[in-house]
């Protein structure tokens, strides 16, 4: 599910939460050098996002169509995840935060389809509004986790930025899972008009693939995976903020 979120952190939660970290042998000074490098120009280029939105609904009047302002930054620095994956979860993510590997490559790997394989895909919907609705909560939402990922392997992680990791999924996650759904739906007229991706028979390989019926079942796999993914989420920010204020209680 591509909203609904990397960094050297979990994806398991869509990008708009997390699983509270537990204490493994972290990586190397070497390797926390790099994951420290390259979750600060993530910021900064999710930071570059935020501001292009910004100065294009400042220069329209309207937030119509501001897809147009941020494509490039949007396709380079989502896409990037993909390096992200194999470098911290293959590597150095389970000595910084466990998670589920295979559910953080299926986050990732959703939101590098929305933004290829959909928004640029299918040039009609790069104008809908419900596109702009996942990109301004993919954006919050990436600038709060890699600004979290860069503190935590410094040591000084600030409880705001902490706060804002756990607490602002609860609006930020169904924000991002409605534009990602309404912007496909809004897609499949347009697919099954052009047959986009679509293999039909006969061929040499006698196989067949419908893109337009794909995309359907991709919509109807939120049903199971948001709810499950929503509530685990509000039960780690129990969790972690009330271990956070126990802590400050203890000192």
């Amino acid at each position: 599910m591509a909203a609904a979120g990397s960094g050297a952190g979990s994806r398991a939660d869509n990008g708009y939460g997390s699983q509270p970290p537990r204490r493994r042998r972290g990586p190397g000074a070497l390797a926390t050098a790099y994951l420290v490098i390259y979750n600060v120009v993530m910021t900064a280029g999710w930071l570059v996002i935020a501001v292009g939105l910004v100065r294009a609904y400042l220069a329209k009047g309207s937030y119509h169509s501001l897809y147009y302002s941020i494509e490039k930054p949007l396709k380079f620095f989502q896409t990037g995840a993909l390096l992200e994956e194999y470098l911290l979860i293959a590597k150095y993510l389970p000595g910084i935060v466990p998670s589920s590997v295979v559910l953080t490559a299926f986050q990732v790997m959703s939101r590098v389809f929305l933004t290829w394989a959909v928004t640029h895909s299918v040039k009609e919907v790069q104008s809908e509004d419900s596109v702009l609705l996942f990109v301004v909560a993919w954006t919050i939402t990436e600038i709060i986790r890699y600004s979290f990922y860069t503190f935590s392997l410094l040591n000084h992680l600030p409880y705001l930025i902490k706060w804002a990791r756990y607490t602002l999924f609860i609006v930020l996650y169904p924000m991002g899972v409605t534009g990602e759904l309404l912007t496909i739906y809004a897609a499949l007229p347009f697919v099954r008009q052009s047959g986009l991706y679509s293999i039909s028979l006969p061929n040499k390989y006698n196989f067949s693939f419908d893109y337009y019926t794909f995309l359907i079942l991709v919509m109807i796999s939120y049903i199971p995976i948001f709810p499950q993914l929503y509530f685990h989420m509000l039960h780690q920010r129990r969790k972690v903020l009330s271990h956070t204020e126990e802590h400050k209680k203890s000192e």
